[in-house]
């Protein structure tokens, strides 16, 4: 498994707030796919700064509290989840137990045993 990116994502109900933020912090906005995760639409805002540095912010509407997790991207998503899972990774308990698949991605939010999570993902390319 290689890891193809690694980076801070910011889970909010207020994106809007949080880009203009980042936007002042010097970050510019890369693109904004929205996933459906099969229990909410998710758009996810990807921003690079001039030093190359990402984060990532999605507007999760139904969040009463503002998420920090680290976005790893990788380039085997089910040699990852497996390595993780035997870790202690466990999914959310308010998430469903399997992945998120669109025609562009396979992710799945992944918590470890002390507490930090993962937003695991695997781009698919045609």
């Amino acid at each position: 498994m290689k890891i193809t990116t690694f980076n801070p994502m910011i889970l909010t109900a207020n994106a809007e707030e949080t880009v203009k933020l980042f936007e002042a912090l010097g970050f510019e906005k890369r693109h904004a796919p929205t996933v459906d995760t099969g229990k909410n639409m998710v758009t996810s805002l990807r921003m690079k700064d001039a030093n190359g540095f990402c984060i990532d912010v999605a507007g999760v509407a139904s969040l009463t509290q503002d998420i920090t997790i680290i976005r790893m991207n990788v380039d085997d998503f089910d040699e990852a989840f497996e390595m993780l899972t035997k870790m202690g990774f466990k999914r959310p308990e308010t998430e469903s137990k399997g992945t998120v698949e669109t025609a562009t991605n396979k992710s799945a939010m992944m918590i470890s045993p002390s507490g930090f999570s993962f937003d695991l993902v695997q781009h698919i390319k045609e």
